[in-house]
């Protein structure tokens, strides 16, 4: 169907990185057709998406990740669980909310997952990874142009343990409790991602930080559902400048940034349990949400914040 709109309208190219996971799934086809992708390239989309290729990367830059190995069969899986210990995400590649995704503990919990997964996804490599756990989970949301130039947006803070999806994290902007050492860090890592990927446009990048150090969980050259929120938090047309940037007709350099945030602003999901009362209610890294909302704080000594923050470690589920 977007094939014969294309061809009727005879766009120059096509934006995909405003589509979520769904647009960046069609990017390869896309590319084969002939249809420009405009902003970043499908090439650096799928270096980024290929969880082994977009590792292989961070190695070759001394950022650190999980541990990690590429699994297609439960043979293989079960031998690479030996070399990263339990507890172990596995998470398929080109999957949209995390579906498929699981913290396994044991080596039973790891074949049925995997036997399981390889049914309703076949063909799809799966990564595992040693799982990071009790970890602090942060992202940040940058623009980048063709030249190299990086602006970070905004880097927020997750309220739940690393694990739990982040579409269903309570996330606050700016971060509330992560020191300069590991805000150095993930300035670092996101300015060298951004680069390295040939980013033209947006991209979000998620960390664990356990003991100081930051991990890369994983890199999205796309706007993520944090940048509608970092947007309305700092009341800036952030989506705007990124497009002008992906169509090139401005660097990153030409805009005058000026965020505005008194206090801060904490992304909440919302969650539609009373319309699926059987749903499990649990959290864990498939997401569960249906949506969110802001709430705006002048302080941390705000009770609502107390609250979201006493019960962060009631919810993960394994």
């Amino acid at each position: 169907h977007i094939y014969d709109i294309i061809r009727h309208e005879k766009p120059e190219g096509v934006i995909v990185q405003l589509g979520g996971q769904t647009a960046l799934k069609l990017a390869e086809k896309l590319t084969k057709y002939g249809v420009k992708i405009i902003g970043t390239s499908f090439e650096a989309l799928d270096l980024a998406e290929d969880r082994g290729s977009f590792s292989s990367l961070l190695k070759e830059n001394n950022i650190p990740f999980p541990e990690f190995g590429v699994a297609e069969s439960a043979d293989q899986a079960l031998t690479l669980a030996d070399e990263l210990d339990f507890p172990i995400l596995v998470r398929p590649s080109y999957v949209l909310g995390g579906q498929g995704m699981k913290i396994v503990i044991n080596k039973e919990d790891l074949v049925e997952h995997v036997v399981d997964l390889l049914r309703k996804i076949p063909n799809n490599k799966l990564l595992l990874d040693h799982y990071l756990d009790g970890a602090i989970e942060a992202e940040a949301d940058a623009i980048c142009d063709a030249d190299g130039n990086v602006y970070i947006i905004g880097i927020m803070e997750h309220i739940e343990p690393c694990g739990v999806h982040s579409g269903d994290s309570n996330a606050t902007l700016p971060a509330f409790n992560l020191g300069d050492l590991v805000m150095q860090q993930i300035i670092d890592h996101t300015n060298t991602i951004a680069t390295k990927l040939n980013t033209v446009g947006l991209i979000n990048i998620q960390f664990a930080i356990k003991n100081d150090i930051v991990y890369i969980i994983e890199a999205n050259p796309r706007a993520s559902r944090t940048v509608p929120f970092i947007a309305k938090a700092y009341k800036e047309p952030y989506v705007n400048y990124a497009t002008k940037v992906m169509l090139g007709e401005k660097k990153v350099t030409d805009f005058d940034f000026n965020p505005q945030l008194e206090g801060y602003a904490i992304k909440q999901p919302v969650f539609s349990f009373n319309k699926f009362p059987n749903v499990d209610k649990t959290l864990g890294p498939e997401m569960k949400s249906t949506g969110e909302s802001i709430l705006f704080i002048d302080s941390l000594k705000d009770d609502d914040f107390y609250d979201l923050y006493s019960k962060r470690k009631m919810y993960l589920s394994k």
